[in-house]
């Protein structure tokens, strides 16, 4: 089993709303990724899992709690040694269009993390562009081109050779694949699983889809309203044990399913985060919810190797 490069431990993140509230968007989330894996957050939108994923990136301080890269704390980081934090840790964007500068080449906007740490020099801009359009198989005429004389794919590309140009360590992708076709969103994921292979880069991938999730993921972590729910093995996704992560498998589509299969629904909504019910988070839309659940919170516990569950009754 590889080394843990990141370690997220007891993370909270709070945001101050009127009337004196706060809103929770992460609660005590624990998590950990291993060098070269692909580890995927999934959940309903608003279960925190791009607030996670902003901690993580030193985008936003947390609460409290502390995240550990290579033993180290960054929350705690300032001034120039948080700027060189970013050169290990880089992000590739749900739409790389509002992440671009339509005023620059795509020379120029991949190049530019080069320049900012004085890595290369203007007169390398072009060789260095080329290279990089190369690695995540586009053209190398492509560095003439501006982001809107480019298709989805194309520019989703552009953005992940902008992530590589630092030879980060690991790449945050928030939801990444989510506004591409089906067709293009294919060879995005085996682009990223031969980054992946020859550079041994380290994924966190936010994503909705449980099917691709449980196609190329190492590790799943199921999030719902702020909390960590389930931590599996991604080939184990049919063996989960939290009635959520359960929820969330049934209702995926197949297009060889009968057509009188049962697709699941969860009942009830999800309640507001600025009051979040006592005991299980869960609890208002599960059908095993019994006293306990409503009187207290269930701690992510070890159920087999590898495999945690926040759920009194995991069996």
């Amino acid at each position: 089993m590889s080394e843990v490069i990141l370690r997220v431990e007891h993370v909270t993140k709070k945001f101050p709303v009127s009337g004196g509230k706060f809103l929770t968007a992460c609660d005590d989330i624990s998590l950990d990724v291993r060098k070269g894996e692909t580890v995927a957050v999934v959940g309903e939108s608003g279960c925190g899992k791009t607030t996670l994923l902003k901690a993580i990136m030193n985008i936003q301080r947390p609460t409290s709690g502390k995240i550990i890269f290579h033993g180290e704390d960054i929350t705690q980081l300032t001034g120039e040694a948080k700027r060189q934090n970013y050169r290990h840790i880089q992000m590739v964007f749900q739409d790389p269009t509002a992440a671009f500068n339509p005023k620059l080449k795509i020379r120029d906007i991949v190049c530019e993390p080069l320049l900012n740490f004085d890595l290369i020099s203007p007169a390398d801009v072009d060789s260095k562009a080329r290279e990089l359009l190369t690695q995540v198989d586009l053209p190398a005429d492509f560095v003439d081109r501006y982001p809107h004389n480019m298709s989805g794919g194309q520019r989703q590309r552009v953005a992940i050779a902008r992530a590589l140009a630092l030879e980060p360590e690991i790449i945050a992708c928030d939801e990444a694949t989510s506004a591409l076709d089906v067709s293009v969103q294919d060879t995005i994921i085996k682009l990223l699983v031969k980054l992946q292979r020859d550079k041994g880069i380290t994924y966190i991938f936010i994503c909705h889809d449980m099917a691709l999730v449980s196609l190329f993921s190492h590790r799943v972590a199921v999030m719902y309203l702020g909390n960590m729910m389930e931590q599996l093995d991604g080939d184990k996704l049919d063996s989960a044990r939290h009635p959520y992560t359960q929820a969330l498998l049934k209702a995926v589509f197949s297009t060889d399913q009968a057509k009188n299969q049962y697709i699941g629904i969860l009942p009830g909504d999800i309640p507001s985060p600025l009051d979040i019910p006592t005991g299980c988070p869960f609890q208002n839309r599960c059908e095993h919810c019994r006293e306990l659940c409503q009187q207290k919170k269930p701690d992510l516990s070890e159920v087999e190797p590898n495999h945690f569950v926040a759920c009194h009754y995991p069996q």
